[in-house]
């Protein structure tokens, strides 16, 4: 068959699908990046906010638009929500579990044309599902998925109840698929979950995020490793004193901030406060050179006066990222947050989230200024017009003239900073 597979969301909806790339492949059928002359089609949804659930219902409107006579299947976040509507859109409705299941069901239902509706229990799920990491068409740059679920239970957030509890790739496994895709010619691995703070807590022994971290960079130590998303507490002395041990830990943290405001932070039942959260910045400071630190922010949260949000400039500034992700809140039905009082206006959340955004920028000019001057050694991906993009370990995009540089980690003298990268000579 003739395959087409949509993906929304997060670095995790990413990593399934690709390993459902690999699988389809494996089974005989063409991936392709088109959306029509398809047989089948897949839609790998998010739902953190209500906007990503209708950008899934949309995808899943359009594909079936341009493919009538095709096999459409759903599968992720919005559909484990959602499994009544996804049903009104698509043939195959899986939710977030059996990837696997779900490749023979859209072969099934392609063969038989029939529906089939499999959505289970998200709670009573207890094993991590083990998917082939890496992609058909190979990059410079691999996931790999070692946790998935989340307790956390944030006021604005759904995914706990569309990812279930925490399960976590078992050490050794997490050191031989990093095995692999070193020999598979990846030079950068990242390590991806949706909380992967609360690695290990569901295995014998409860190792930690930092011994999934050391296996991995002992398994592939010709691979930069660089994590994902962070929640702050998870950042202590002990962390970044065995993190700052491994040589090749690219030094770039993502932290999960939200709100610099402790009255807001209690409102979304985030389980730090802002002190707490400068703690973890401070320490990745002391034991890291000049480190990309990076963030998301919500703006306009329910209840935010325009007092808070001038204590989360401030503290955001007081922070220095090195960039920032800025979403203004969006309502989603079936949380906590949804149900506030004191919900804002549209205009009132993109008007905070535009001033957050220029602070951003600003702080990610700084940080680019600083770098002048520096060697970075930089992981080079993508060409055009003699002109090579590549991302440093901190996570600065640099760009610099050479000859066949892709899947090349290269030392680079960065000469100057201009239009939001960095540009220098590569050092033979």
């Amino acid at each position: 068959m003739r395959i087409h597979i949509h993906t929304l969301g997060c670095k995790c909806n990413q990593f399934e699908s690709q390993a459902m790339e690999t699988m389809l492949s494996a089974r005989g059928h063409q991936v392709t990046a088109g959306e029509t002359g398809l047989d089948a089609a897949i839609v790998n949804t998010c739902a953190v906010t209500g906007e990503a659930g209708r950008k899934s219902r949309q995808a899943l409107r359009h594909l079936r638009e341009l493919n009538p006579g095709a096999v459409i299947g759903v599968c992720g976040c919005w559909s484990q929500s959602d499994a009544r509507g996804a049903a009104e859109l698509a043939d195959v409705v899986f939710g977030n579990g059996d990837r696997t299941g779900f490749v023979k069901a859209l072969e099934r239902a392609a063969a038989e044309r029939q529906k089939i509706l499999s959505v289970d229990n998200i709670f009573d799920r207890r094993d991590f599902e083990l998917l082939p990491a890496g992609s058909v068409e190979g990059r410079t740059r691999a996931l790999l998925k070692i946790e998935d679920g989340c307790v956390n239970f944030c006021a604005y957030c759904i995914i706990p109840y569309t990812r279930g509890r925490v399960r976590s790739l078992a050490l050794e496994k997490c050191a031989s698929e990093a095995e692999r895709l070193a020999r598979d010619g990846y030079r950068e691995i990242v390590l991806t979950g949706i909380e992967i703070a609360s690695y290990g807590a569901d295995l014998p022994g409860s190792p930690t995020l930092t011994d999934a971290v050391e296996a991995v960079a002992k398994a592939a130590p010709g691979c930069r490793v660089r994590l994902g998303s962070l929640e702050p507490r998870v950042v202590t002395e002990e962390l970044c004193q065995r993190l700052s041990a491994l040589p090749n830990l690219c030094p770039h943290f993502h932290l999960s901030l939200q709100s610099g405001c402790d009255g807001t932070l209690s409102r979304m039942k985030r389980k730090y406060d802002t002190a707490r959260f400068y703690e973890s910045v401070e320490l990745l400071r002391k034991y890291f050179d000049d480190p990309g630190l990076t963030a998301d922010l919500i703006t306009g949260f329910p209840g935010e006066t325009e007092a808070e949000f001038s204590e989360t400039l401030a503290f955001v500034e007081k922070c220095a990222f090195s960039s920032m992700h800025v979403f203004p809140y969006s309502v989603r039905e079936g949380t906590a947050a949804a149900g506030m009082d004191g919900q804002l206006p549209r205009r009132v959340k993109e008007e905070r989230a535009r001033r957050a955004s220029a602070l951003a920028a600003q702080m990610r000019d700084a940080f680019l200024a600083r770098q002048v001057g520096r060697v970075l050694p930089v992981l080079f991906e993508t060409s055009e017009g003699g002109v090579w993009s590549g991302h440093a370990g901190n996570y600065a995009p640099v760009r610099a003239q050479g000859e066949n540089l892709h899947n090349h980690v290269a030392n680079v003298q960065i000469t100057g900073a201009d239009g939001g990268a960095l540009w220098g000579n590569v050092l033979l």
